[in-house]
């Protein structure tokens, strides 16, 4: 069995609900000075986050979690969209001054948005964090919905599409030398969710290994980063989300991973109903309204930034679309789950399971 374990904080009751599942098996230790230990958190990104890793001893992992936690609740409130910081500049501030004024922000939010950017080329516009005034009517509906679950109403497609008018990512202005960015239009907002985890995650990663970490896995709901393989150098085991949540096995793969990015979106993550018809939360640029084609979408790669980004624009793509566009990626597999249970996979995605 594993040499030892050390729970920072209890394991939440909810995280086996997650999108991505972490999966324990009994192993060889092949490197007894290595310990495992874990932490996990609940005031991340809406979300359970958690942190595995394997170090010397407990002061390494001390000073280790530490910087973790730090890195998790700064990109939480940097990418926030709800909630003002004392001292802080984030992606609400940026909102509440479209159309008066740039807002002086840390690098690392330009650096999201121009990885957004960049993501929203890659995808065709099919993930686009310039649609908050869109995301915003479905948010208000959604958390209305998921309070009443009877009687429920969807938006005016009248008022997406008023609101569809102020969703144009080009006009986003960045001014690196003076660290600013600028809505000129004032009805314009940006929202980050569908992509803030997924690269905060990779961030985090990328501290960990300069930190001198060689074997770690960070989880943060349907995010997960490994680093390297399991303290015993077997890969770290992965399992998918059943998107079927009712279903008496709770994942639908096993995955083995090392240095590998696996992300899943479904619609059973936050959705209400509405006339019989489920509205989950991924919306499509499109038809402003939620796509039912799938249940779930899975990515693996090895960048947990440009999985997020893929989860939402495959969920709103058709399928030959899709699969396409992983097609033309290196060391990018997905996984498509349709309501009827059916699973389709890019060319590679099957040689990763391990059941």
């Amino acid at each position: 069995m594993e040499n030892r374990k050390r729970i920072h904080k209890p394991a939440a009751k909810g995280l086996i609900l997650a999108a991505v599942l972490v999966l324990s098996g009994c192993t060889t230790q092949s490197t007894p000075a290595l310990n495992k230990y874990e932490a996990q958190y609940m005031d991340y990104f809406n979300t359970v986050t958690s942190v595995t890793l394997y170090l010397e001893d407990d002061a390494k992992f001390k000073k280790t979690e530490a910087m973790v936690q730090s890195e998790f609740e700064r990109y939480h409130q940097l990418y926030d969209i709800y909630n003002n910081y004392k001292g802080i500049n984030n992606i609400k501030t940026i909102n509440d001054n479209a159309g008066i004024m740039p807002v002086k922000v840390d690098a690392d939010i330009i650096r999201l948005v121009q990885f957004s950017i960049d993501q929203y080329e890659q995808t065709n516009g099919k993930m686009n964090i310039a649609m908050g005034s869109v995301l915003s009517i479905w948010h208000e509906y959604r958390e209305a919905g998921m309070k009443n679950q009877q009687g429920n109403q969807i938006p005016d497609l009248e008022q997406l599409m008023r609101a569809n008018k102020h969703t144009d990512i080009s006009l986003i202005q960045i001014d690196e030398e003076k660290s600013t960015i600028y809505l000129p239009d004032a009805d314009m907002s940006l929202d980050v969710g569908s992509i803030a985890k997924g690269y905060a995650v990779q961030q985090i990663g990328k501290s960990l290994s300069k930190s001198g970490v060689t074997s770690g896995l960070i989880s943060a709901g349907g995010n997960v980063l490994t680093i390297g393989s399991k303290g015993d150098g077997t890969p770290w085991r992965v399992g998918v989300q059943n998107p079927d949540i009712n279903a008496e096995k709770g994942y639908l793969h096993a995955l083995d991973l090392k240095d590998m990015a696996l992300v899943t979106s479904g619609s059973y993550q936050r959705y209400f109903d509405a006339n019989g018809i489920r509205y989950h939360h991924i919306i499509n640029p499109d038809t402003l309204m939620p796509w039912n084609e799938y249940v779930s979408v899975t990515i693996l790669c090895r960048d947990s930034g440009i999985a997020d980004a893929l989860t939402t624009a495959l969920f709103n793509m058709p399928l030959e679309e899709g699969m396409n566009l992983i097609q033309g990626m290196e060391e990018t597999e997905a996984m498509w789950v349709y309501p009827d249970g059916k699973e389709v996979y890019s060319p590679g995605f099957e040689a990763y399971i391990d059941d």
